[in-house]
């Protein structure tokens, strides 16, 4: 048991990640620490991605040297996939931070009980 968790240390390392990353996107009140760890829980699955999509002793998908063989090379399509979540999570993070930058502007905190709470208050 302990021997396969030692040969799948980067699985287990993406698992503990996304787990921190989970807890803290739950347990957190303060709207920064959430984006934080949606953040966390973002690069656990570009981890994973990248640890499943890895063959030792094969070569990047660069046809070089003659060698045409598919056989050869790794799969592309893991390390595309983390390329493009990489984009669309800076993306989604400026967003978020841009919405919480205009939520404390309008309530002066980042507490989303309070929040919550005034928003509630304005719709009574």
């Amino acid at each position: 048991m302990l021997a396969n968790l030692w040969n799948n240390y980067i699985d287990v390392a993406a698992m503990i990640l996304f787990g921190i990353g989970f807890s803290n996107l739950l347990l957190q009140r303060n709207m920064i620490k959430k984006i934080i760890g949606l953040n966390i829980m973002d690069t656990a699955v570009y981890l994973f991605l990248a640890s499943m999509g890895y063959i030792q002793g094969k070569l990047a998908p660069i046809a070089s040297d003659g060698v045409l063989e598919a056989s050869r090379y790794i799969n592309p399509i893991p390390s595309g996939l983390v390329l493009t979540g990489i984009v669309v999570s800076v993306s989604v993070s400026a967003l978020m931070l841009g919405l919480t930058v205009k939520l404390y502007e309008r309530y002066h905190t980042l507490d989303i009980d309070e929040i919550t709470t005034m928003v509630r208050k304005e719709h009574e």
